[in-house]
């Protein structure tokens, strides 16, 4: 039995990890795209980056809609709607570009939020069945296919924007659709691993081997009963500081630097770099949390989200940014996997879809939210202002790890 649901898990390990390299892209496009198509589009300066929020707000709000799907008609069919959600969502920014309607531009980002909320659940849906023993590697090999996401994203920005003389970066979202599009029949070899009302336990034999026990899973708790564990409240905190973080300096960075005199190339450049950062360490995050722990690992992504913020209020060159950029992708990467692997330690298999979104609905909320700020806070008190709010949320989460140590028994904090 473990062995076949081994051979899925590591199937649909391939499966997602390609979807996350197209479906990824999606992101990184918008990010580098959204804000210098805003100023080309709006009035108002502080509206510049609304594209990126309402994005990001789609992705929130995509979340509980994206689960109930998934829930009543299974991973795949979810999947499917939202690699079409993606590819009409290009398509729609694309008009938007070319007809200069900002609106319609953001609709088409708000679109291509939505598909992104069913891309985010990648990293949860390849643990589904798995066991517990591979489940934090599996969701570092859906986290590496943002390495293929690095590479096309930015280089599909670098090749297309220029593609349409008439509307400059219209061909780029274009090409995002049809990224999104290619998506399709790889979701297609998605597999649905065996369900089971138990879950196993290994066992130690006097011989030094091991045994599986089946036990029944006790039946689904409430919502609330399971935001009340400390474990819980730290891995959404975490999760939510995190991506939170990266969102809030990564939307504001390629303005900053288009401002400080530095080429849109080089920011394209520096998005590449930084999106790299945030997946290349997925070789060998899962084997860290297994060696040391999602806490340690989680909080050294911290202390990087922290450094980052000193590099960027160090200089505004262009070493400056780009070396502040990768450290923010390398501690995210840690970061949001270790609290990642931390939900899935918080909830049994028949409580897991609705745990899953009501994390994401909140980590993806903050992120909008954080995102829909950037743009106000570069415009009105600068690039510096920007990064010190960095330091305050790190402390917090910190704070909260603290006292979860502390408010459970040793048994039963995370490892």
């Amino acid at each position: 039995m473990i062995d076949h649901l081994n051979r899925i898990s590591h199937h649909n390990g391939r499966v997602l990890t390609t979807a996350q390299a197209l479906g990824g892209a999606s992101p990184a496009i918008v990010v580098s795209l959204g804000g210098l198509v805003g100023q080309q589009l709006a009035t108002n300066p502080a509206l510049s980056t609304l594209p990126i929020s309402v994005f990001n707000l789609g992705m929130a709000i995509g979340t509980l809609p994206a689960a109930y799907i998934m829930r009543r008609y299974g991973r795949r069919a979810g999947y499917t709607l939202g690699a079409v959600l993606g590819t009409v969502g290009g398509l729609v920014a694309a008009s938007g570009i070319y007809k200069e309607i900002f609106y319609l531009f953001c609709i088409g980002t708000l679109i291509a939020g939505f598909y992104a909320s069913y891309v985010q659940s990648y990293r949860f849906a390849v643990t589904d069945g798995a066991p517990d023993a591979i489940k934090a590697r599996l969701i570092s090999w859906v986290m590496l296919g943002g390495l293929g996401a690095a590479i096309i994203g930015p280089q599909t920005v670098i090749w297309t924007r220029d593609a349409i003389v008439t509307a400059p970066f219209a061909g780029s979202f274009l090409a995002m659709s049809l990224l999104a599009f290619l998506a399709l029949p790889v979701l297609w070899f998605l597999r649905k691993p065996p369900e089971s009302n138990h879950q196993h336990l290994n066992v130690t034999q006097p011989a030094g081997q091991t045994s599986q026990l089946n036990l029944e899973v006790a039946p689904p708790r409430s919502l609330k009963e399971i935001a009340k564990q400390p474990k819980f409240i730290v891995a959404v905190t975490s999760g939510v500081v995190t991506y939170s973080l990266m969102s809030f300096v990564m939307t504001a960075a390629p303005i900053a630097m288009v401002g400080c005199g530095h080429s849109v190339g080089e920011a394209a450049l520096g998005i590449q770099w930084h999106v790299l950062a945030m997946f290349a360490p997925s070789f060998f995050t899962g084997r860290l949390i297994q060696r040391f722990g999602t806490l340690m690992v989680t909080s050294f992504g911290l202390i990087l989200l922290a450094l980052s913020a000193l590099v960027g209020l160090s200089g505004l060159g262009l070493t400056h940014f780009w070396l502040a950029l990768v450290l923010l992708g390398v501690g995210w990467n840690f970061g949001f996997i270790g609290a990642t692997t931390m939900v899935t330690a918080c909830h049994q298999p028949n409580e897991r879809n609705k745990v899953q979104a009501l994390n994401d609905f909140l980590v993806f909320g903050s992120v909008a939210a954080s995102s829909f700020s950037a743009g106000k806070l570069l415009s009105v008190a600068g690039w510096e202002t920007l990064n010190f709010w960095v330091f305050p949320a790190v402390a917090v989460v910190f704070a909260l790890m603290a006292w979860q140590k502390f408010a459970t028994r040793p048994s039963a904090t995370l490892a």
